[in-house]
This record gives structure tokens, sequence and C-alpha cells, in this order.
């Protein structure tokens, strides 16, 4: 199978996020199958860019191939943003024969964030007789209209359903991380055959080649251990729908505790403010850490956390990497989200508790830590487990090439 997938911020484990097509592409290749990733040349997630000289730059990343559509830099959160979806979405159109003389696709994969991808999606499919399928991970316009409090009647918002719609309508095959979307999509047109659930993994080879963390983070962390602190961590990116200050509450009533947040974000000096503003003294906070040194940050921690804003987005589910990432470490979870029938409930690798909740938060953490030593043991082995047989992208890969037959 020829597979061209398109996704604006795909990265590589060396860049940074988005990582999920870089893996599928490396196991597809392993199955005997060609592909082909197609990627903007600027991404607000990754931490370093592409070297793009021309407005297409083809580029081997670890065997895989990328094709780079030179788009503009931006900030996260501003208009300039909007122009580069532009930039990269008419660009798409304006190199359509060039993809194509590079891989013929038999199938094409519509996977940036934003759904108007799949306009010039569907145009090289159409070409190449090939089938269509959109990707979803995150739903949009849903989640800027449920975390950034835009309209349905907003110029942006009405281009992004009208995406949407299309997409659920032309689409061959529809893949998403979100277990409870169908119901959604089937709203905005989708016939409900067309749904495949596909969760977010990981990648094996991560696992077993885990690097050292920074002597800073295991200073720290040895310190805590031999004051005989129970860590609780939260590693990822300290952002607003993540509702961290959550965490931070609940530190309050927690002496023999101490919180670790190891990432950055734009709520980091808001949390660290309100930490003193409590007179905290048992949270802290690290730099963020290559992906490859994640196993080995968890030897040393008790507790993970997860949290989401409160919000009705999250009902359609949730796909959060670092929950994956807990899993493999064998580390009970704390899941602070307004989510049903989720893999922390379901695996029994943790405990859910609502969203934004300091007062359960903190509940939850004690119960951890007056259970017996083998009985976090057990929880932390059934989630560990469950992903080893589960979530690998070996596994996930051959999923997703089932949901494109």
């Amino acid at each position: 199978m020829k597979i061209l997938y398109i996704n604006h911020y795909a990265g590589s484990p060396q860049m940074g996020m988005v990582f999920r097509p870089y893996y599928m592409a490396k196991e597809w290749l392993k199955q005997g199958h060609q592909v082909c990733i197609v990627g903007g040349s600027y991404s607000h997630l990754r931490r370093q860019q592409p070297e793009v000289l021309q407005d297409l730059t083809v580029e081997n990343i670890d065997g895989v191939q990328y094709c780079w559509l030179k788009t503009p830099t931006y900030a996260s959160r501003n208009l300039k943003r909007f122009f580069s979806m532009v930039v990269f979405i008419l660009k798409l159109f304006r190199y359509k024969k060039k993809l194509i003389r590079i891989l013929r696709p038999d199938v094409v994969i519509a996977a940036s964030t934003y759904p108007i991808d799949i306009y010039p999606a569907h145009r090289i499919a159409k070409i190449c007789k090939a089938k269509l399928c959109y990707e979803i991970r995150d739903l949009w316009p849903l989640s800027p209209m449920e975390i950034g409090g835009y309209s349905k009647y907003h110029p942006f918002i009405m281009l992004m359903q009208s995406g949407e719609n299309y997409a659920c309508k032309k689409s061959d095959v529809i893949v998403s991380t979100l277990s409870n979307a169908k119901e959604y999509l089937i709203q905005r047109g989708m016939v409900p055959k067309k749904f495949h659930y596909v969760i977010s993994g990981f990648d094996a080879d991560d696992f077993v080649s885990a690097q050292d963390i920074p002597d800073e983070h295991k200073e720290l962390l040895v310190t805590l251990k031999n004051e005989g602190k129970t860590i609780i961590c939260f590693a990822g990116g300290l952002n607003e729908v993540r509702a961290l200050h959550t965490l931070v509450f609940a530190a309050q009533e927690l002496s023999n505790g101490a919180i670790v947040f190891v990432g950055k974000g734009e709520v980091s000096d808001k949390l660290k403010e309100l930490s003193a503003d409590l007179n905290l003294t048992n949270v802290f906070f690290l730099p963020m850490i290559e992906k490859s040194s994640i196993p080995t940050l968890f030897n040393f921690v008790d507790i993970t956390y997860a949290g989401l804003m409160k919000s009705d987005l999250f009902k359609y589910g949730i796909s959060p990497n670092k929950i994956t990432d807990y899993m493999l470490a064998a580390k009970p979870i704390i899941l602070s989200a307004d989510v049903e029938n989720e893999i922390v409930d379901r695996v029994g690798c943790g405990i859910t508790v609502p969203a934004e909740d300091s007062e359960a938060v903190k509940n939850a953490i004690l119960t951890l830590m007056a259970m017996s030593q083998e009985e976090i043991k057990q929880m932390g082995k059934r989630g560990q487990e469950y992903a080893f047989r589960e979530l690998s992208y070996e596994n996930l890969s051959q999923k997703f090439i089932q949901a494109l037959s």
C-alpha cells in the first residue's frame, strides 16, 4: 500500500511533536508499505524545525520520507498561525502534482489538527483514485469553541466546521484516537461504519533505549526520596487545558507528598505564582526533558497525574500520550477529568476523579499513599501489561491498516 500522510505539524523524535505520523510510518515501512509524510516547515509544537530552503523540500528521517512545504513562523495563538494554515493548504493544492509524482498513493490521510486539509487531500485522492482517510486527534472546531470561547458564528469556526462536515461526508475511512467520538461525527454526516478507533501509543525502541535524566532533576528527586516524600509527578506541557492549578491546590494538605512538574508551557509562571501565594514548600518545577528520558524519570516517581479542565469536549474521549507513558512506567495514575469509560478506569491502573476538583485529587493521592506496596505494584502492573499488549505502534499500525483496508 502507498500512503500519503498529511499532517501540518508532523514531527519526529529529534524535532519533537507531533510523533504519531513518524511512528506509524516507521511501522508501515517494516510491513512493506510505502509512506510519505507531508508537513509544514514550521510548527509551534516542535523543539526543532526542519531545514527547508525550497518551497517543497524532500528529506529522509530514519528511513521515513518527509515532504516539507515552506510555511511562515508564528506564535502559538495569533492570526499568523491561521495564515500558516492557509499557506499550507494552498501549497498542498499547488504542489499536488509533484507530491503525486513522489508517491502516487493508494491512500491519502488528512491528519492535521484543523480539518480544512481535507480539501486538498480529497483532490489528491480523487486524481489518484485513492481512498481518503480523515484522522482525528482533536475535535475541531469544537475544541476552540469549548476551550477558546469562540462563537459558532465566528468566521474561523464556520470555516473549520465546513471542513469537518466535508470530511465526514467525503472520507472513505475515519480514524480517531477519541473512543467516544463516533456519535458526534454521525451528527456531522458520517456513516457509522466508516468510524475506527485507534488510540495513541508508544514505540518499543524508545522504551528500551531510555536515556538518563539531567543532574538537576536527579538531585531533586533523590533528595525528596531521602526525605521520605511520596513523589506525585506531572510531565508534559504546562497548558491551560490541563487545569494543573488543581494539583497545586491539592498540595496544601499533603505534608508527606511532593508535587513535581516537569515541563514548560503557557501557564508555567501562573503555577509558580500560585504556589508562592499559597506558601507551598512541597511543589517543585523542573525543566522539560527529552522524550527518551521519560522512562528514567518515572523510576523516581510514586504517583503520576493527568488532568483536564471542565468541558463537554472531553465526553467524546481523550488521548493524552502521557497516560501511555505513565502506564509503561507501571505507576498508578490519578486522572482528573470529566470522562466516561476511559482507559484508566477500564484497565484499573489508577483513580479517576472529576475535573478541577482539588479535594478529590487530594483524597485520591491520600488513598494511594495508604495502599500497601503490593497493591500499588499490582495497579501499576495492570497498566503496564495493557500498554505492552495493546498500545505499541507495531500493534496500532496494523489496526490502522485494517481500517484502511
